[in-house]
């Protein structure tokens, strides 16, 4: 590991963290207060709550690379950073066992948060990362991704296959966390026996706290991760429901709302955290973050949901209406030209530009039938992509128990 040689004084640090904490203040103060500000003002609170968390996570995920391994780091920092958008579509979910109307919701910010994630996300770090090399003089490439993530790539391919189950079945049954639940655990396993190999310099306040002492170090980080995660479950959803309301109030589709405004900001931390990456020439990084967010997201987040709706008085299974089937098939499709996209472990601009413009043709073209054709051109577009990409295949697979081809660290 290189530290950095010059960290910030503590003081400086100390600083840096307060002011951090202080953005979060004001929103667990209306949180436990029991407050009920309007639409506009939750919107402005609660966001400035996030933002704070984000950037807790995002100093305590570098800060625990130096104790752990990177690749598990920043599968910590994903779980972490999701966790808005679970406290949002578990809610969801737990409120539909009493109330059918909330199914729809469920299934709506789910398949919103997966699509956003990787249509909007995943070029939204291309493009930074571009734009940091320009800043660089550095001249233009893809975002390369480390041998270990061949881990993440296979793990999803496996949950996106899984997730046509589905819209066949038109439900998320009781059997989808027996398998995606279990999937996860395997994937963390998995992703914890990588090596750390040798760390980028770290800077800023992780640089000092990664110089402290180790008890101290771990302390730190620990708090952190705790803190940051609170305040993300206290604004999560008086955030999503303010915006939901602000945008209703202006004649606004609900569904609408629930689907892409809601995910768009229960989605802001790890979005921030990868950006942020990304722009200091860790966009490889940045990209692995949102990966496994959406292995994540693909897996344990869809197996918690019929588990909330039957605690909270449904049945076994949370039924999917003909719009929620669309949804989930087209975000299945999405999940699988992703995962070709990522086979050969380097994400072009060209392919971020792809990925982009594909979500923003479903606003363009909001219909069911355009949903399905949509749908066809994801897969016939992954079909067509793998037949150039069959050569990875193998060591894909190999990824899921074995050896990690070109990791020295595994």
């Amino acid at each position: 590991m290189r530290e950095s040689a010059a960290p910030p004084s503590v003081l400086a640090s100390a600083v840096r963290i307060a002011v951090a904490c202080a953005g979060a203040v004001p929103a667990v103060v209306v949180r436990l207060s029991g407050g009920e500000p309007a639409p506009g003002a939750a919107v402005g609170v609660f966001g400035l709550g996030v933002l704070s968390a984000a950037l807790l996570l995002m100093w305590a995920a570098e800060t625990a690379r130096a104790d752990m391994a990177g690749a598990l780091a920043l599968a910590l920092l994903a779980f972490i950073a999701v966790l808005p958008e679970y406290a949002v579509d578990l809610y969801f979910a737990y409120a539909a066992g009493s109330d059918p109307s909330y199914a729809a919701y469920a299934a709506a910010n789910m398949t919103g948060a997966n699509r956003l994630l990787v249509g909007v996300g995943w070029p939204l770090v291309a493009l930074a990362a571009a734009l940091s090399r320009r800043r660089r003089g550095v001249a233009p490439g893809p975002v390369v991704l480390e041998p270990h993530r061949r881990i993440d790539v296979a793990f999803l391919a496996v949950a996106a296959v899984v997730a046509f189950v589905m819209p066949l079945t038109r439900e998320i049954s009781w059997y989808v966390p027996v398998v995606l639940i279990p999937w996860y655990g395997y994937y963390l396993y998995r992703i914890g026996k990588c090596g750390s190999g040798e760390m980028e310099e770290m800077v800023g306040v992780p640089a000092r706290l990664a110089a402290l002492p180790r008890a101290g170090r771990r302390t730190t980080t620990a708090v952190l991760f705790a803190g940051a995660a609170a305040v993300v479950f206290a604004c999560a959803e008086p955030f999503a429901h303010g915006l939901v309301e602000a945008g209703a109030s202006l004649g606004i589709d609900r569904f609408v709302l629930v689907q892409w405004l809601a995910p768009l900001a229960s989605e802001a931390p790890e979005l921030i955290v990868a950006v942020v990456f990304a722009w200091r020439a860790r966009a490889g990084d940045g990209l692995g973050a949102l990966l496994s967010s959406k292995v994540n997201q693909w897996t344990l987040l869809v197996g918690c949901l019929p588990l909330a709706y039957a605690l909270g008085g449904g049945g076994a299974a949370l039924p999917l209406v003909t719009r929620q089937v669309d949804e989930v098939a087209l975000t299945a499709a999405q999940t699988v030209l992703a995962v070709v996209v990522l086979l050969d472990l380097r994400f072009a601009r060209w392919q971020a530009a792809a990925l982009f413009v594909l979500f923003a043709v479903q606003f363009a073209l909001p219909g069911e039938y355009a949903r399905e054709v949509l749908t066809y051109v994801y897969l016939g577009l992954a079909a067509l992509l793998l037949t150039t990409r069959v050569r990875y295949l193998p060591a894909t697979g190999r990824a899921l128990g074995g050896r990690i081809e070109g990791d020295p660290h595994f």
